[in-house]
């Protein structure tokens, strides 16, 4: 039987870990392991844990590494623990109950090669399709990647978000971990891409989680100071990163550029997101993400070792 464990990654957002963390025990498939990765929160978020949900690994980080950290330690730390499958979250996704069965059941049925990774349907509050998780179909899949997929009731994809997740350790072996440089913002987009380049990723209408965010919207949604990480990150993965073919980065790269339009015309602190666009362009030319460990290390947080791949792309 596969071991399966899953992590979550938390930061200053205690009630709503809470509801996410009894969501994941409630499972109708049992996890072998669940870490939670608290990223230096200021809120009790670790006496919470310790004190409502005694049977869950807590690693309380140092320094607060971000989601790409957190995911990058989460991730090393599950799989050093035995994880053939690793279930990926963050604080604020309430899976339903089967959530879990769901996506292992197309893992086990898929009648093709191993999938890579299979994505979650994410809806927000109300029920909607949450515009910020979903993922879109796999560009130039056949009709026989079509009918492999439908055949679990899935559908091929490229890339998908941390926002439940499952991914195969062999995988994550081969390709590496997150790229915890990237601190926030398309951490998700990179590593997904780089784990599903030559290999299956699923998105699985039947497992539902609920993205439990404070508004409803997409990555067009007026970003602010954030908007830093999103220019340098994309332009990390665009010229650093093995994840996408020259093919694929220039119909992503003219994806991102007709998004960040529509960005700057929605916005009301343009100026804000100018200095953002010029910081971003510079860093992201200047030097690459550094080495994962090598993040970790400095923050405090040294992470086991995963693959001799584990180096950042040059």
């Amino acid at each position: 039987m596969l071991n399966l464990q899953a992590v979550v990654v938390a930061y200053n957002r205690r009630e709503l870990l809470g509801e996410a963390l009894a969501a994941v025990t409630r499972q109708t498939r049992p996890l072998d392991g669940l870490h939670v990765i608290d990223n230096a929160s200021t809120d009790g978020t670790s006496d919470m844990v310790s004190a409502e949900f005694p049977d869950v690994v807590l690693h309380t980080l140092p320094s607060n590494t971000g989601g790409a950290g957190g995911f990058a330690a989460g991730i090393a730390f599950a799989l050093a623990a035995g994880a053939d499958l690793v279930w990926l979250m963050d604080d604020d996704t309430v899976p339903s109950p089967t959530a879990l069965e769901e996506l292992l059941l197309a893992h086990h049925e898929y009648p093709g090669s191993t999938p890579a990774g299979i994505a979650s349907k994410v809806v927000w509050t109300d029920g909607r399709d949450h515009p910020m998780n979903t993922p879109r179909p796999r560009p130039g899949a056949g009709r026989a990647d079509f009918a492999a997929a439908a055949a679990v009731g899935c559908v091929p994809v490229r890339s998908a978000s941390f926002v439940s997740l499952i991914v195969a350790a062999d995988a994550v072996r081969a390709v590496g971990l997150p790229e915890a440089d990237f601190f926030l913002w398309n951490d998700d987009f990179e590593f997904s891409t780089r784990l599903l380049r030559d290999r299956v990723g699923l998105y699985c209408p039947a497992s539902v989680v609920e993205h439990r965010t404070k508004t409803f919207g997409s990555t067009d949604a007026d970003p602010g100071e954030r908007f830093y990480f999103e220019v340098r990150n994309k332009v990390w993965t665009f010229t650093r990163s093995d994840g996408l073919a020259p093919t694929e980065k220039v119909l992503y790269a003219g994806s991102t550029l007709r998004r960040w339009i529509r960005t700057f015309a929605a916005s009301e602190q343009r100026g804000l997101l100018l200095s953002g666009l010029r910081r971003g362009l510079v860093d992201g030319a200047r030097h690459a993400p550094r080495d994962v460990h090598d993040v970790m290390a400095a923050a405090g947080a040294p992470i086991p070792s995963v693959t001799t791949s584990e180096q950042s792309p040059s």
